[in-house]
């Protein structure tokens, strides 16, 4: 007769089987997770930097063109740095960009955008892991992030966002885990990610102040106003380092501490032009700005994920399992949210919407900055409502594949047919052909223009313009003496160029139009004067 093992030994041996596959995985998952994100961003870098749209975002070409400036040009130096777009995505690229192939394909910047991309997809695993969710949860969470057409098409460019959300998220998740186990280390290390994040974008410092009344409000529950004071003091002087550098930056180079908020490049300047124009529409309309983020935030994520995030938020801040301190700590998630909210009330931000804001696109990239928010709701939710979890699943299986199927990525929209970009094929394309094997400078603004300077591949020293200290001031005084060509928008005084030139006799009487395009004029020095141009540094 046939021995069988008898059924509680099979199962035992069954139940022993799974065990050791989780706890292989377990071990083992973060390790997966970074080949498998590390492959997809390679691959999704390729695929746009192939089809020609890695660069269609016009401030892509302005950063790469900024790190380029510290390392190659007439007045090569930190000072490139400039007074508004903060510098630490710029020196990140100097260790690179001096390469001609990772200036021209974006490689010196997207790189950052990629790297970015994997540690956040990695900091949202280990979120939801400190928060108990299972590992199928974990997993959803990080696809949700991972796979979103719009963060794949902006982790494969020259664009600051991918950077700061990883800073803002791993900031997030020592500031939780600070709530969780009240080590003084993991304070500091929020502080050090936070502190990273001032000085990639503005929406870093609104998440420094966010974090330090969490960090204040925490501290005084538990231990008292004193105890508060000097905690916040600690974490105020590491945390806000970064603003403290970048004020005493525009101190010493530009004479003004605030010279990034109220200068003449300020956005603050280009906001005051729009609302000129009446299409500021959001300024001191707190209905509309929450309207228009919200917008924002569905075309970026989809009305899926913003649906089910949300529930997922709401479950995780009334479920009593957690401690307070946790669910009080990812409050933190929210800073980007109140953040765009605030500053497009307040007229320091300028976000269109197709069909809501005008027939355009402009920043509409702005809503990614909730999605890995969004993608630790979610894992949380799949976690709680483990009944539902193949129905969200599916839902966001389709929502993915929908977008993908449909190329349907408003950050592409934005960059190839929104105000974010501007096809200056034309200028730039004339000015390769005839200018590479000509003596004399192109006089141009940087503010205006910059992308032209990038699209045209002439090296970045033969270009004139506001950063080129004394160059600039003799070429815009006595343009014949240095500038070849010149590029401006002819009656137009929001370009530098044009308008330090429009009362020059010189220009007037030793220039022909040559070439008039949709975003600049070019105008050429008569052949009767070139001879006596000077175009080598130092004449």
């Amino acid at each position: 007769m046939q021995y069988k093992k008898p059924f509680s030994l099979q199962f035992t041996f069954s139940n022993t089987a799974i065990h050791h596959v989780k706890d292989f995985f377990e071990k083992r998952m973060t390790l997966i997770l970074f080949f498998v994100l590390s492959m997809l961003s390679i691959a999704m870098f390729l695929y746009y930097y192939s089809n020609g749209i890695g660069l269609a975002y016009n401030d892509a070409r302005s950063h790469l063109d900024i790190g380029r400036r510290v390392v190659e040009n007439l007045k090569p130096g930190f000072a490139q740095l400039g007074s508004v777009w903060l510098p630490l995505p710029h020196l990140l690229m100097t260790l690179t960009i001096w390469n001609d192939f990772m200036w021209h394909s974006g490689l010196s910047g997207a790189i950052q955008s990629m790297i970015a991309y994997v540690a956040t997809g990695l900091i949202i695993y280990q979120f939801l892991k400190q928060l108990g969710v299972s590992m199928f949860g974990r997993l959803i969470g990080v696809a949700v992030f991972a796979l979103n057409i719009n963060v794949l098409y902006m982790q494969s460019t020259a664009m600051t966002e991918l950077l700061l959300l990883a800073t803002m998220t791993a900031g997030a998740y020592e500031l939780l885990m600070w709530h969780k186990e009240e080590k003084l280390f993991r304070l500091l290390k929020a502080a050090f990610w936070i502190m990273l994040s001032t000085l990639i974008r503005y929406d870093g410092w609104f998440l420094f102040l966010f974090a330090i009344g969490l960090v204040f409000i925490h501290t005084v529950r538990k231990y008292g106003y004193k105890t508060a004071e000097g905690v916040i003091v600690l974490f105020a002087t590491l945390g806000g380092f970064g603003i403290f550098l970048w004020l005493l930056w525009n101190l010493m180079i530009f004479k003004d501490p605030l010279y990034f908020a109220l200068g003449p490049y300020s956005a603050h300047q280009q906001q005051l032009q729009l609302e000129q124009a009446g299409v500021l529409a959001t300024k001191h309309n707190a209905l509309f700005s929450l309207q228009t983020y919200m917008y924002a935030l569905i075309y970026n994520a989809s009305f899926v994920t913003v649906f089910l995030g949300t529930v997922g938020s709401v479950l995780l801040w009334f479920d009593k399992k957690i401690s307070f301190n946790i669910r009080f700590a990812t409050l933190v998630l929210l800073a980007p949210f109140f953040f765009n909210i605030v500053a497009l009330y307040f007229g320091h931000s300028v976000l269109f919407v197709q069909g809501l804001s005008g027939n355009s696109w402009f920043n509409v990239r702005y809503g990614l900055m909730m999605i890995p928010t969004l993608a630790i709701f979610i894992g949380y939710f799949v976690y709680r409502v483990r009944a539902l979890r193949f129905v969200v699943l599916g839902l966001l299986l389709f929502s993915t594949v929908f977008s993908f199927a449909n190329h349907d990525a408003v950050t592409i929209d934005d960059a190839r047919v929104g105000a974010s970009g501007k096809n200056v094929s034309e200028v730039s394309g004339w000015l390769r052909t005839n200018a590479t094997n000509q003596k004399g400078y192109v006089l141009v603004s940087v503010a205006s223009h910059d992308a032209i300077i990038f699209s045209s591949g002439l090296p970045m020293k033969r270009f004139i313009h506001e950063g080129t200290g004394e160059y600039w001031d003799i070429a815009t005084a006595n343009p014949q003496r240095y500038a070849r060509w010149i590029v401006l928008r002819t009656n137009d005084t929001n370009d530098f160029t044009f308008r330090v030139l429009q009362h020059n006799q010189e220009f007037k009487n030793k220039y022909t139009l040559v070439k008039h395009f949709p975003f600049a004029d070019i105008y050429e020095l008569k052949p009767e004067y070139v001879t006596s141009l000077q175009s080598l540094p130092g004449q």
